[in-house]
């Protein structure tokens, strides 16, 4: 089916070239992209993950690591999951729930849940502890919409408030955050570079050919706004056939959205692209985040969650079932492409991407990418020695 009928054209004579194939093997310019994962707003939980005082949730990422929490007032806390003494974590447990206190498993030291010092085991062995100086790091952190959003240093965005701003009239009507877990976090690693994840999941040119499930759901209808200020957007209205994919063809007739869902959005999914990484989706029956992390040049972690209404009925239910069952099948469509794509990188065969029309969100990520690591730019590959440097140079030129 022709996609084209929905497109905005992208602007004339745009640069149809992807990033370099060196960009996805180089283990200096890794390095050089996990210090801006670090510096950008990630999706950790969702309020509902810790709905009780004590719960707890951890989140993990490239070598950081937090705990998001309730404190004894009701409030959601984001601290380093990091004890101040020794540097072990606090809980090792993904999720969980501390009754009254963040007990240290190394050496015993107690944390209130405000993350201020409650005690060292043994206080005779050190001279007199501020309780304030040694409390818990904290992490950033910022709820939109239910979503719990950390970020471990500061960095280039506005808040997750501003961000969104534009998309906030829309997803409020979801009310996500009066959402409950599913069937809690999925994860999955991945044997490609991380950005290969973001390329097929930045264009909608493939979905005629490799997603025959989401074809079937919403075909032509699909629609991309590309990348601006760091934000992306996506939909796709479900088409008038019935549907021949046999979950389609259910999901269609068993679909219920919630009763306070507007009715421009009763039949529709859509997606908020989060620069450098993070998706959150809503159907008319769930929302959901997912994300991937880099762990080496040529393996990444895909991590997920799903949320439905609390007061569900029965419909609902199974129209969720079969969403699931066509994201699932997605999923493992999409990480083949990866695969495929990001194999190609190493070989000399490659001469880089020629993109379309339908293509111009991948075009406008890699623009953001550009503008926080010019090095990008650089077409024949660097040394490695010489990235960080180069990189450097290139940052120190646009101010001269």
């Amino acid at each position: 089916m022709d996609n084209t009928k929905n497109l905005k054209r992208p602007p004339k004579g745009w640069d149809r070239s992807g990033l370099p194939g060196w960009t996805y093997h180089s283990s200096a310019l890794l390095d050089l992209e996990i210090e801006m994962f670090k510096t950008h707003w990630q999706v950790a939980c969702h309020i509902s993950d810790i709905p009780n005082i004590g719960n707890f949730k951890t989140f993990d990422l490239c070598g950081e690591r937090a705990i998001i929490l309730r404190d004894t007032n009701f409030d959601v806390k984001a601290f380093h999951n990091i004890c101040r003494h020794r540097g072990s974590r606090l809980v090792t447990k993904d999720q969980g729930t501390c009754k009254n206190a963040l007990i240290c498993p190394f050496h015993g030291w107690v944390y209130n849940l405000d993350g201020t010092l409650r005690g060292a085991s043994q206080p005779k062995s050190f001279p007199p502890l501020d309780k304030n100086e040694f409390s818990l790091r904290t992490v950033e952190h910022e709820i939109w919409n239910g979503f719990v959003f950390v970020r471990f240093k500061k960095g280039p965005q506005p808040s997750v408030k501003e961000l969104l701003n534009k998309y906030e009239a829309e997803a409020s009507g979801y009310k996500m955050s009066e959402q409950i877990p599913t069937d809690g976090f999925w994860t999955e690693t991945s044997p490609v570079n991380w950005k290969s994840i973001r390329d097929v999941d930045n264009e909608g040119y493939h979905v005629a050919m490799a997603h025959p499930a989401l074809q079937d759901l919403y075909g032509s209808n699909y629609y991309d706004e590309s990348y601006k200020d760091g934000i992306s957007r996506s939909e796709g209205k479900f088409t008038a056939s019935k549907g021949r994919h046999w979950g389609v063809r259910n999901y269609k007739k068993f679909s219920k959205p919630h009763k306070d869902l507007p009715k421009e959005s009763n039949q529709t999914w859509v997606y908020y692209g989060i620069f450098p990484n993070s998706v959150i989706a809503m159907t008319p029956e769930t929302s959901l985040f997912y994300q991937e992390f880099p762990i080496s040049t040529d393996k990444s972690i895909i991590r997920s969650a799903t949320y439905k209404y609390p007061n569900e009925d029965r419909q609902q239910k199974v129209a969720r079932y079969l969403a699931s069952r066509i994201d699932r099948e997605t999923v493992v469509e999409d990480k083949q492409l990866t695969i495929w794509s990001n194999e190609s990188m190493v070989s000399d065969a490659f001469d880089g991407f020629y993109l379309s029309d339908l293509e111009y969100g991948v075009r406008t990520y890699h623009d953001h990418l550009r503008a926080i690591l010019p090095i990008y730019n650089i077409q024949k590959t660097p040394k490695e020695s010489d990235i960080r440097d180069l990189n450097k140079s290139l940052i120190d030129n646009r101010y001269q």
